[in-house]
Parts: structure tokens; C-alpha cells; sequence
């Protein structure tokens, strides 16, 4: 709360936080703060080492700095690293900086993609990627049979769809594994090894239309045997709840029940800690839980207020167009997006301008002006 306070006190009256005085605080209602906390030199500096405290070049913790006011622990070191991505572009649209940082620093990065995001692509890069296979086909002299039969029958289809009409299963089919070689192309950009990426399909999506199931028990069980597979000690999950049709919620609260479920089993009863399980007991296979770290970060509809932050990744600007390029890669979701909110940016310019006005927000505090950061909360659950 006193974070908060001396925080928005700064912003509104355009000074660093090391420049507050007392007749600030007095004159916009902080006289209290002084009072319980005494003079606005102490609090100052308090509020400008959290924010300070926040910001680091090591989202996996830096293994040579044994700093206990570092946002993540320096060991172990390398970490084996989950990053949950609801679509299969918000794992480069909202962290791509710190994604490739994590592999750059030596961790044991996966990448879980949650959903397809078939409803995502436009016709039109159907009949183009088919007609690519077609024309592949033809070229090399292999029998293009089938693939002529499925461009006839989807050309068909597009001709007379209405807008409120689902796809077809063939064409949803053929949507998402656009995204899915765009989501492949992107960790190998970064440079992840196809080991290290997973398509979960979680089944809630996979209805056809904008309207999505709610969470189920199928998804909740598919991300307990992910996580169980991979044991990982640091996971970033999407907090952004502003995506138009709800699926960054669904797929949140999936990955926050099943660490709940994970957590619940593994706690043993008092004095039994160091007792016998037997093989069977699923204890034995959790026991990753208790030294697991959950982070948050937001899409591409918002970012963290900055009183929340608690831990921000600088980027330099050849690491913003780095970034940028692997946004890029994603060109079903370039130019025109069927379903981008309010908003009529590109994703990529939205990523950007919210980096950037992160930097600039702790620039004001008073703290080393950057060209972008990216911002990540703690869940602890």
C-alpha cells in the first residue's frame, strides 16, 4: 500500500521518488505515511529500492549473485522453465524478450501452447496453404490427388459460408496447424529444440465458433501430466483476463487448479516427511511443487499497473527488434486479425508501445531510463 501511494504520488506530481518532500505528502493526503513511517527521506528510499529490487537482467535468477532481494531465486541453476501460451503467439507477443533471455542464460526452456487458435486464421490463408501443397505436390511429381480433393472441397465450402457458420473439422484442422508451424518456426527462432514444445489442443477450445466451453476436467488432467512429465521449477502463465472472447481466463484458471490439485496431493501430514510412500502414491511424482515459482505476465490488451510489478526485464533496442522479428513470424496474425478487440494495432505495435511505456514509467520514478521492459507478477499459490 505504501508502494502504491508513494508511487502514484510521483506520477501525478511528475518527480522522481527520491524527490518527494514532506510538504508533498502532506499536501496530497500522505500525512499519515509520515506519521507512522516519520520523514519522506526514509520512505523514499524504501519505495525506491522495491522498484529498484524489481528490475533484473536474469528472469531465471542470477546464479553468480546470492542477492535475497533479487525477484528470483540464484539457484538452481539452470531451472527447467515452463511458459504456458494460451494462443500460440502470446508466448513471443507478451514475453518474447524474456523468453529468449531464459534460453540465451542457459535454462531448460518449454514452451506449452495451450490452445490452437484455429478460429484465428482467415480463409484466405486456407486456400493459400492448400494451394501451396497442391502446387508442391505437382512440382515434385508426388500424386496430389487428395489435396486437390480437399482445396475443391474448401474453396467450395468458402464460397457459400456464412459469417455466423463454423468451419468445417478439415479446415479447423488445417487452421491450427498453420498456427502450429508458425508457433514451431517461432521457438526455433528463439532456439528451442522440437523436444521442447508442446501443443496441448486443450479440448474447451475446440468448439468451432468464438463461443468457447468452459473449463474442463480433461484440461485441467492434461496440464497435471505436463507439468508432472517436466517438473519444472519456474513457470510463466497469461494473467491477462482482457482477451475479447475469455480464452487467456480459461486457460489461466486451468493451470492455477492444476497446480492447486498438484500442491493439495503432495503436502504430507506432520511428522511424516521423512516416512516411506509407497510407489503407487502420486506424492512421489509432485515433489517438484513445493520449489516451483509461478509468474504472471499480461497480453496484448494490457500490462501490470506498475505498483504491482515485481519483477521487470529490461530490453535494449536490438533486443525490441529481435522481438519484433519473431512476432513477425506469425503472419497469419499480421496485417489483419479476425479477432483483436477495440484495439486496431498489430499485435506487434501494441507489444512494443506497452514495453516502451513501462520503461518510460520507471524512467519518471527516477530509476535507468531502458528502451523497453517487460513486466511479470507473482502468483502464489
Amino acid at each position: 500500500m505504501m508502494k502504491r501511494a508513494v508511487v502514484n504520488l510521483a506520477l501525478k506530481l511528475n518527480k522522481p521518488v527520491l524527490s518527494l518532500t514532506n510538504i508533498d505528502y502532506n499536501d496530497n493526503g500522505l500525512s499519515d505515511l509520515l506519521v507512522e513511517k516519520g520523514d519522506a527521506y526514509e520512505i523514499n528510499l524504501q519505495v525506491f529500492y522495491l522498484l529498484r529490487d524489481s528490475i533484473t537482467g536474469w528472469p531465471g535468477g542470477k546464479p553468480s549473485e546470492k542477492r535475497l532481494s533479487h525477484p528470483e531465486r540464484h539457484e538452481p541453476y539452470p531451472k527447467k522453465v515452463v511458459l504456458f501460451s494460451p494462443h500460440p503467439d502470446d508466448d513471443i507477443i507478451s514475453m518474447g524478450g524474456t523468453f529468449m533471455r531464459l534460453h540465451d542464460q542457459g535454462h531448460e526452456v518449454h514452451v506449452a501452447y495451450q490452445t490452437s487458435g484455429n478460429i484465428a486464421v482467415s480463409d484466405e490463408f486456407v486456400t493459400r496453404f492448400i494451394d501451396f501443397a497442391v502446387g508442391f505436390e505437382n512440382m515434385f511429381d508426388i500424386d496430389e490427388t487428395r489435396s486437390k480433393k480437399i482445396l475443391d472441397e474448401a474453396t467450395a465450402f468458402l464460397k457459400i459460408k456464412k459469417s455466423s457458420e463454423k468451419d468445417t473439422e478439415t479446415i479447423r484442422a488445417i487452421k491450427g496447424l498453420i498456427r502450429r508451424c508458425e508457433a514451431k518456426a517461432t521457438c526455433k527462432y528463439v532456439g528451442l529444440t522440437e523436444d521442447q514444445v508442446h501443443f496441448m489442443n486443450l479440448p474447451f477450445y475446440e468448439t468451432g465458433t468464438i463461443e468457447k466451453n468452459p473449463m474442463g476436467e480433461a484440461d485441467i488432467q492434461q496440464t497435471i501430466d505436463l507439468l508432472n512429465e517436466l517438473k519444472p521449477q519456474q513457470i510463466y502463465c497469461a494473467g491477462d483476463f482482457a482477451d475479447p472472447h475469455g480464452t487467456h481466463k480459461v486457460c489461466f484458471d486451468v493451470v492455477i487448479e492444476a497446480l492447486k490439485r498438484l500442491k493439495a496431493t503432495h503436502d504430507l501430514p506432520t511428522g511424516q516427511a521423512g516416512s516411506r510412500l509407497p510407489t503407487h502414491d502420486s506424492r512421489l511424482t509432485n515433489h517438484w511443487i513445493n520449489d516451483c515459482w509461478l509468474w504472471l505476465y499480461k497480453g496484448a490488451w494490457q500490462e501490470w499497473d506498475i505498483t504491482e510489478i515485481e519483477m521487470a526485464i529490461p530490453m535494449s533496442p536490438d533486443q525490441v527488434v529481435k522481438k519484433r522479428h519473431g512476432i513477425f513470424i506469425h503472419q497469419s496474425q499480421k496485417d489483419s486479425v479476425p479477432f483483436q478487440g477495440s484495439d486496431d494495432r498489430e499485435f506487434w505495435q501494441r507489444a512494443e508501445e506497452r514495453n516502451a511505456n513501462t520503461a518510460q514509467l520507471y524512467a519518471r520514478l527516477g530509476l535507468t531510463q531502458y528502451a523497453a521492459m517487460e513486466a511479470f507478477v507473482r502468483w502464489r499459490f
